[in-house]
Parts: C-alpha cells; sequence; structure tokens
C-alpha cells in the first residue's frame, strides 16, 4: 500500500469518526420529531400488488409534508417507482370532510392524513379507483391520467371496485349505490336509507370494536352484492357538545352503552342481473347479535356470515343460500370467557375453507368442508398465531394461500411474543411449519391474491420500518421503501445518542411471564439515578413491548434525561387464551398488579431513583394511568393520563361487555373498575388531556374527575383540544401535546 493511500484511508476514517462523534452530540428537539420529513424515514403504506403481478402500488408522504400521501407505482419485475397521482390535486391538506368520512378515518386511526389516504385496483390491472374528499376518482395505472366518476353528488364513502371490474359501489346519504364502469350510469341499490337508518356501513361498534370497517361484500364474477342495513333506532342518544376552536355544536350521538340496546343490524344480497329483487338473509331469531364478517365461497354458490352472541361467548358460522336467505349453521366455536374474533377464514376454490380458532388455548388454523365438517387442523401446539385478536385490532394470522401449491402462509410468534416471522405450511397434509422470514425482528406481511409474492414490512431495534416485494420463498424481488439508518436519512443524526434497548421478563403473580423493554436516556451514566415514565396502555389484547423500530416521540423522554419502561401485562396481546383472559370480568385490576410489579423491580435497580416515577398512556393507557396513580402501592409522583374511561358504564356494548359481563349483572365488578370511588387515594400530581369532539371516550369521563378533585381542593394540570376527537391530530398540535407532556414531567419530577 503507497503512502498516499494509506494517507487517505486515515483521513476517511478521521472524517467518519468525526461525523458519528457530531451525530451522537446532536441532540433530538420536539420541533424536530413534529417536522416533515418524518423523523423515522419515508414509510409505504397501503401497499398492494395488482391482480396481474405485474405492479406494486404504495401511498408515500410528500417531502414537504409527512401526513398528506400521493399514490406511487412501479413494475414489480424491476424498473424505477413513480408517483401516480399526487393526493394534493384529489384532497388538499385541510380539506373538509363529510361527517361519515371523519368518523370512519377516525375509526381506522387514518384521521390525521389527507390525499390519496385509500384506493382499490380494478380486475383487469388496468385502473385503480381513489375515494378523495367524498368523490371518487378513476386513475390509469399506465399513464396516471385521472378522471372523476359521477356519482350523483359528494359524500361517497366505503367505495370499491367489484371483483370482475364492472362496477364501483359506494355509500352515500345513508344508502348504497353502484356505478357501470361501462356506461357510467349509477344505480341505488336502496332508497330508504334516512334518519336512523343506513344501507352498506359498518355501525359503530362493529368499526371501533370488531375491526369491520365495511357493510357491503360483492360476489365473484360480480353476480351480487351483499349489504348490511343498520338501524339505530333502539340505540340511546348521549347528548354530546363538540367544542371547537370557533364554536360549539350539539353533537347527539347514538352510542350503545353496556347493557343498553345495540343497533338492529340486517343483511341482504342483491342479484345485479336486471330486475332482481333483494333477498334478505335469514340471520335467525334472535336479533340481537353481532354481526361479525361475511366471506363469499370462490364459485359465488354460497355467501358465509359468522354471527356472534351478545355475549360474546359462542360464535357460528352460517351457510347462506343467496338465491333464497335460507341459512343453517354449519360451525360453531363457543368457549369461555369470550371468542376473539379474526380474519383467517379463507374460501378455496374447491369448496374448503380455512377457519381460525383458539379453542386448543392458542390460536390454530383448521381445515373444514363446505358442509363445516373439519378435514384436518393444520397449526398445533402451544404457540399463538397471530390472528387471535380483539378490541378493533385487525391481526392477520393467515397472510395468503397458494392453492396450486396446497400452502397456507401465517403470521406466528414461534420463538418468542417479541419477534414475529412468516411461515409456510401445507394444509393438505400434516406438516411442520417452515420460516419464510428471518432476522430478531417484527414482520408484517400482505401476499398476492395466489400467494406467489409477498409485501414484507420489517423492523427491528437497529433497523427503520422498510418495506419490499418478496417471493414465496422469501428471495427479495425488489425494494419498496429501502429506508436506509444512512447518512441522508432524517434520524441519522441522533442515532448514536441512545443506547441500546433492553428486554426482558419479570414473573406475574400466577407465575406466567411479563415481557419489558427498558430504555436508558442519551447521555447515560451508570453511577447516576434518573426519574423514569412508565408508558403503559394495559388494555386487552394489545402488545407495545417486541424488538420493533421504536421511533416514536418518547425519545424525547430520553433526551430529556429519563429511563422509559413498558411492560405488557395479562391481558396484553400476541399470547395464549389463559394469558389474555386473565383480567375477564375484573378491568383494572391483575394489569395494575402487573404493572406496579414492574415499578417494584424498576425501584431495585441501582440507576433508578425511587421517589420519581411517574405514569403515562393514552385512552385505556390513561385509565390505567388513574388506576395506577390511586394504588398506594405505586407510590407514583406524577402522572398524565389521556382520554381516559373512568366509568365502564360508560363505554360502549361490544368492548365492555366482553370483558366485564352486563352492569345489571355485574354491578359489583363494575364498582370496583371505576376511577372516581379511588380518587381519594390519588398520589402524585396529574395531568389529565382530553379532545373537546372526542365521540368514542367521550369528554364526560374527565369531566367527572374534573369535578370530584374540585370538590376535594385537588389542584391538577389540565390540557384540552378543541376540536379534537379521540386523538390529537397534526404536527403543530403534537407539538403542542409534547411541549406539554415534557415540561410538566421536568416540573414533576425534577428537582
Amino acid at each position: 500500500m503507497s503512502p498516499l493511500h494509506r494517507l487517505l484511508l486515515f483521513w476517511a476514517a478521521l472524517m467518519t469518526f468525526a461525523a458519528s462523534a457530531a451525530a451522537a452530540s446532536t441532540p433530538l428537539t420536539p420541533e424536530r420529531v413534529f417536522a416533515s420529513p418524518a423523523i423515522n424515514g419515508p414509510a409505504a403504506r397501503g401497499v398492494a400488488v395488482s391482480p396481474d403481478g405485474n405492479w406494486v402500488t404504495w401511498l408515500r408522504s410528500e417531502p414537504e409534508s409527512q401526513y398528506l400521501l400521493d399514490l406511487w407505482i412501479a413494475p414489480t419485475a424491476g424498473g424505477e417507482p413513480r408517483r401516480l397521482v399526487s393526493g394534493a390535486t384529489l384532497e388538499p391538506a385541510g380539506e373538509t370532510l363529510s361527517e361519515a368520512e371523519k368518523s370512519r378515518r377516525e375509526r381506522q386511526r387514518v384521521a390525521a392524513l389527507s390525499g390519496v389516504t385509500s384506493y382499490d385496483w380494478d380486475q383487469a390491472s388496468r385502473r385503480l379507483l381513489i375515494p378523495a374528499a367524498g368523490s371518487l376518482f378513476l386513475a390509469d395505472a399506465a399513464t396516471g391520467a385521472v378522471t372523476k366518476l359521477a356519482v350523483g353528488g359528494p359524500g361517497a364513502v366505503d367505495a370499491r371496485v367489484s371483483p370482475a371490474g364492472g362496477w364501483v359501489s359506494y355509500v352515500r346519504d345513508q344508502n348504497l349505490y353502484v356505478l357501470d364502469l361501462a356506461d357510467g350510469g349509477e344505480r341505488a341499490v336502496t332508497t330508504d336509507g334516512k334518519g336512523t337508518v343506513s344501507y352498506g356501513v359498518a355501525e359503530f361498534v362493529a368499526q371501533e370494536e370488531m375491526g369491520r370497517f365495511t357493510g357491503s361484500w360483492w360476489a365473484p364474477k360480480d353476480a351480487a352484492i351483499a349489504y348490511a342495513r343498520v338501524d339505530e333506532a333502539p340505540v340511546q342518544v348521549v347528548e354530546r357538545l363538540e367544542i371547537g376552536a370557533k364554536g360549539s355544536v350539539f353533537a347527539p350521538q347514538r352510542y350503545p352503552r353496556p347493557g343498553t340496546p345495540n343497533a338492529l343490524v340486517s343483511l341482504f344480497v342483491q342479484p345485479m342481473a336486471p330486475g332482481a329483487a333483494p333477498v334478505k338473509v335469514d340471520l335467525g331469531a334472535n336479533p340481537d347479535i353481532y354481526l361479525a364478517r361475511v366471506h363469499w365461497s370462490a364459485d359465488g354458490r354460497d355467501l358465509f356470515v359468522e354471527r356472534q352472541s351478545r355475549d360474546q361467548t359462542r360464535l357460528d358460522l352460517l351457510r347462506v343460500d343467496p338465491s333464497t336467505g335460507a341459512s343453517r349453521v354449519i360451525l360453531s366455536e363457543v368457549q369461555t370467557p369470550w371468542v376473539n374474533l379474526n380474519d383467517d377464514f379463507r374460501a378455496l376454490g374447491d369448496g374448503t375453507f380455512i377457519w381460525g380458532s383458539a379453542r386448543t388455548g392458542a390460536h390454530q388454523i383448521y381445515l373444514y368442508d363446505r358442509d363445516g365438517t373439519l378435514i384436518r387442523p393444520i397449526t398445533s401446539g402451544p404457540i399463538p398465531h397471530a390472528g387471535g385478536g380483539g378490541a378493533g385490532i385487525r391481526a392477520p394470522g393467515v397472510a395468503g394461500v397458494d392453492e396450486a401449491a396446497g400452502l397456507v402462509y401465517v403470521l406466528a410468534s414461534a420463538e418468542t411474543p417479541l419477534e414475529r416471522q412468516l411461515y409456510a405450511v401445507s394444509y393438505r397434509q400434516p406438516a411442520e411449519p417452515r420460516a419464510v422470514t428471518s432476522g430478531h425482528g417484527w414482520w408484517t406481511a400482505i401476499m398476492d391474491g395466489r400467494a406467489r409474492t409477498f409485501v414484507g414490512y420489517y423492523s427491528d431495534p437497529d433497523t427503520p420500518p422498510r418495506a419490499g416485494l418478496y417471493d414465496a420463498g422469501g428471495r427479495r424481488l425488489r425494494w419498496i421503501e429501502e429506508n436506509p439508518l444512512d447518512a441522508h436519512h432524517p434520524f441519522h443524526p441522533y442515532a448514536g445518542r441512545y443506547p441500546a434497548p433492553e428486554f426482558g421478563s419479570l414473573r406475574a403473580a400466577d407465575g406466567l411471564d411479563l415481557y419489558y423493554q427498558l430504555r436508558r436516556p442519551a447521555g447515560f451514566d451508570p453511577s447516576r439515578r434518573y426519574p423514569v415514565i412508565v408508558e403503559v396502555y394495559g388494555g386487552p389484547h394489545v402488545q407495545t413491548v417486541s424488538r420493533a423500530w421504536n421511533g416514536g416521540p418518547d425519545r424525547l423522554y430520553l433526551e430529556a434525561g429519563y429511563v422509559v419502561f413498558q411492560l405488557d401485562n395479562r391481558g396484553s396481546g400476541n399470547r395464549d387464551v389463559k394469558f389474555q383472559s386473565a383480567l375477564a370480568g375484573r378491568l383494572g385490576s391483575v394489569e395494575v398488579d402487573d404493572q406496579i410489579a414492574g415499578i417494584d423491580w424498576l425501584r431495585t435497580l441501582p440507576f433508578v431513583d425511587p421517589a420519581r416515577i411517574a405514569v403515562t398512556g393514552w385512552s385505556y393507557g390513561g385509565y390505567m394511568t388513574l388506576m395506577m396513580m390511586t394504588d398506594p402501592r405505586a407510590r407514583l409522583k406524577a402522572g398524565a393520563a389521556g382520554a381516559p374511561p373512568t366509568d365502564w358504564r360508560e363505554y360502549d356494548t361490544h368492548y365492555t361487555e366482553r370483558y366485564m359481563g352486563q352492569p345489571g349483572e355485574r354491578a359489583a365488578a363494575y364498582d370496583a373498575a371505576a376511577v372516581l370511588p379511588r380518587l381519594p387515594a390519588l398520589s402524585g400530581r396529574l395531568l389529565l388531556l382530553q379532545g373537546m369532539a372526542d365521540d368514542n371516550v367521550q369528554i364526560s369521563n374527565s369531566f367527572a374527575v374534573m369535578a370530584a378533585l374540585q370538590a376535594r381542593g385537588v389542584p391538577f394540570d389540565l390540557m384540552l383540544f378543541p376540536g379534537q376527537r379521540h386523538g390529537v391530530q397534526g404536527e403543530a398540535r403534537q407539538l403542542q401535546l409534547w411541549r406539554t407532556y415534557l415540561e410538566f414531567f421536568d416540573r414533576a419530577l425534577k428537582p
């Protein structure tokens, strides 16, 4: 090696060291976290492969606005991606949306987004349907030319292209319509939707708690469309005031509280033959049920309906003759304390179907004949697959089915609940699952219709979320968003500031393992004692601890000198039935016990100040914050509770009755789970936060806490957000929210 070469290598190494040192010394600020481009790098949302497999499409945010989405497209075989449709041209940021669309996006947790927020391929892979600002558009996949559809007026929601591509269906003014794409003619499938009656939509609890966001289902070959009729007349009206920056609006809301009537939901089938009359589906004699899922057989001969009992201990699969509406139960799941809903049903071309169940104690998948006769289990053993969800969580266990090869692809956490992989397993004969993906992190996979390729999302603590297109064997075909953490990545200047997260487990009172994540602050000094912020959700079925990228704004706590701790208590997701059902009939008990066990463990650590521990959470996490602050064992210094349910009698039916039963029969359990009677034991300083137009956890929950504390002369901090619903939306408001958190905890936890 020549002296010049050695000198060049020396300078290169020196510059690399200097760059790394500079990166490690750059503090992360709230202003940077809530500015564009997104601090976690470009994210691919809504990725889909065209039906012919030739294109992959996804939603990408504008560089100058992380919440304004464009539609991008690329050939699956390789080639440069290109922007197909600019979101700003269809739905600029700040566009006024209908109340139905606002509510729908709130339920889907995409309320902050604008531009192209969803789309649907036609079967010919030529055009894409894009709903935006209450209108419908067709985009040409080859040219990007956009045509606005004449749908008879604004306010179209839940739009989708029929399987054969001949029609577009949508809901407008509480009625279901279809548009003939050949001649542009609009046809009203229903006409009497008004008042409390709506067609083709999912009712409130279906969207919020059941993970069902649609009320219409196309048959194969466009032969018919099934649709729901929802009558909210029996549902109690909650007199709610939406308080905004420019005034207040009285918003009476049909909100089904525990023990009160639900909406009446029925199901119809409309054949697409001219002049054909709709057919009503027989859902049984008892109207007090939940319409959980609806599926068509692959040949369109049968309609399969999942019907859940009001107490949620029984889930029936009905096989329906769509020509007559006659139905019979072919399969029933009867489980206590509840039956979880899932999205594992797959109708196969030979008439069989795949079904998911946790009847053995862990979620598994099974193969059934068309008449409901079990053919064989496909998976078995103690390992729960990802499909067992609840509380509105759509966690797919079955990612796809390759019928030619007889393989089903499932997402599962076989080694540890902290990681997830994609597996392939034969459904034709007993076989061990074969891992398709690898790495010590978290995978999500979305497969094409034939399961020949999949869109794979992956992250781990050192790898920001990335998305690629893979073949069924796991070989990457192309990047969609590689998102490398290189010198050009938005997070690169801060990547060296934080010690690696620590994962471990504690033992619950009944011997079950509780997994935790502990993160040390920037510039960590093991000889010091640090204050701790415990981040909690704690509610049923939700997992917060995993080996995934944690690029949330809570890094600001690490920057401010706090240790951050998270623990998945009993009841959380991706565990077996015993673990998830430990809190049945007693919300606010075992999950609080587990979190306090975590706090007790924290106090044993030499770098933790045992007198300076705080807790924070939103929604169920807000409830847990209040329950922990009012438990004398916790001895907390402070807590920030966002949008907390404080009395389960005030929340909705499907969620609350699943875990607590009927309030008339379980009054003592409801009383024990309420926050207000515990407030005399409140320890530490409280920050209460709430959106003033929240239609999910209504602000009356927080008003009750405010009034009770004021009546006792107890000071507390308060931050209200005019016009905001259950989440606080927008960069500026998020910045203000986190400045509030940081200022509050600095006052409460630092000398």
